[in-house]
C-alpha cells in the first residue's frame, strides 16, 4: 500500500515517503519542527545532528565563495523561513533546529540548572527568576515554554523600538537571555543531555516592560586609547590600532564583537609569533579592549587564547625586506 505523502496541511510541497532511505525518514520530525517554527515567522538554522552548534563553517575558515561571496554570513544572517530552503537542508541529514531569536522578534529567557562545582544551596535559574519577580513585585505572564535538555526556555516577543542583545546572568544567576546575536534550540531537537520539548503550548506573550528595562544596555563610555611600551614599534602600533578596532565593535553580524576580537587578535598574533612583542602584553591589552565592548571576561580570554594559539602554530616566517 502506498504510504501517505501529506505530512503537512499548509500547501507547502510534501515529502514522498515511498522509497526514502532510513536516514531521510529520521529527518522528518526535525524537518517538521523547522517548518513549524518558520510558519510562526521564526527564521531557522540547521545545527549539527545531536548538537547545539550551528552547521556550516566558522568565519576564520570562510572560503569567501557561494553565499559568502560578499563576506562571511553568520548563522543569524543565514537563518530562513523559506520552506524550499528548509526542505533542502533537512531532507537528507537529521540536523537539529535552531531559531535565530533576533530576526524572529523574540527574547527568550534561558533558565539553567546549578553547576556541579557550585556550593550546595546555590539557586538555579528558575529560583533566581522567581526571586527577581518577588523583588520587583511583578509576575510573569503566561507564555510559550520549552523544556530544554537541562532547564527551560520562556519565549517572549521582543519590544519594538529597542534592539535587545543576548545576556548572561544579567537578570540573576543561571538566567541567560537570547535575542539579537543568538539563537535557541527548537523543540524536537535532541542533544546528549536530553530532548527539547514544548512544555506549555500557549501564545507567546510580550516581554514585560520592567524586564525589558533591565535588559537594555547602558551607553558605553568612549574607550580609552591603549598605549603599549613593550615590543617593536611596528608591533606596538598594530596592537594599539587593533585594540581601537575591537573597542568600537558592536554586537551581531560579521563585524560583531566576538568576530572582531578574534580577527584583530589574529592580526597582532603574527608579531607574537615573530618575537616582536611578548604574548602577555598582547593578551592584557586586547582583554581590556574586549571587555570594554561588554563581552564577558571569560569569553574574551577564550577567544584571545584560541586566536593566538592558532596564529603562533601556523605563522609563516617573516619575509625578508
Amino acid at each position: 500500500m502506498t504510504q501517505p505523502t501529506d505530512i503537512r496541511r499548509d500547501g507547502h510541497r510534501p515529502l514522498p515517503l515511498d522509497g526514502i532511505p532510513s536516514a531521510s525518514l529520521e529527518c522528518l520530525p526535525l524537518l517538521a519542527s523547522a517548518l513549524t517554527a518558520a510558519e510562526r515567522g521564526w527564521p531557522v538554522i540547521p545545527l549539527h545532528p545531536g548538537s547545539k552548534r550551528p552547521a556550516g563553517h566558522a568565519e576564520r575558515a570562510c572560503p569567501g565563495t557561494g553565499r559568502c561571496a560578499d563576506g562571511h554570513r553568520t548563522p543569524e544572517e543565514r537563518a530562513t523561513t523559506d520552506p524550499d530552503l528548509i526542505h533542502a537542508a533537512w531532507a537528507h541529514r537529521p540536523y537539529n533546529v535552531g531559531i535565530a531569536t533576533g530576526p524572529a522578534g523574540l527574547l527568550v529567557i534561558d533558565l539553567d540548572p546549578v553547576k556541579a562545582e557550585e556550593p550546595e544551596g546555590a539557586p538555579d535559574g528558575a529560583t533566581s527568576l522567581q526571586a527577581l519577580c518577588e523583588r520587583a513585585g511583578q509576575a510573569l505572564p503566561e507564555t510559550y515554554r520549552v523544556r530544554t535538555a537541562r532547564g527551560e526556555h520562556l519565549y517572549f516577543t521582543a519590544p519594538t523600538g529597542v534592539r535587545l542583545k543576548c545576556s548572561v546572568d544579567r537578570l540573576g544567576p543561571h538566567i541567560d537571555t537570547r535575542a539579537w546575536g543568538g539563537y535557541v534550540v527548537a523543540p524536537g531537537s535532541t542533544t546528549p543531555d536530553g530532548a527539547y520539548e514544548v512544555a506549555h503550548e500557549a501564545p507567546v506573550a510580550e516581554l514585560p516592560a520592567w524586564l525589558a528595562t533591565l535588559l537594555v544596555e547602558p551607553d558605553r563610555p568612549a574607550p580609552v586609547p591603549v598605549r603599549v611600551h613593550d615590543g617593536t614599534r611596528a608591533a606596538r602600533v598594530a596592537l594599539e590600532r587593533e585594540c581601537a578596532v575591537i573597542a568600537a565593535a558592536t554586537e551581531g553580524g560579521p563585524h560583531g564583537r566576538n568576530n572582531t576580537l578574534h580577527k584583530s587578535t589574529c592580526k597582532v598574533g603574527r608579531f607574537v609569533a615573530w618575537g616582536d612583542i611578548p604574548r602577555h602584553v598582547v593578551e592584557q591589552a586586547i582583554q581590556g579592549a574586549g571587555e570594554a565592548t561588554g563581552l564577558p571576561p571569560s569569553e574574551c580570554r577564550t577567544t584571545i587564547r584560541s586566536a593566538l594559539d592558532w596564529v603562533i602554530a601556523h605563522a609563516t616566517p617573516r619575509q625578508a625586506a
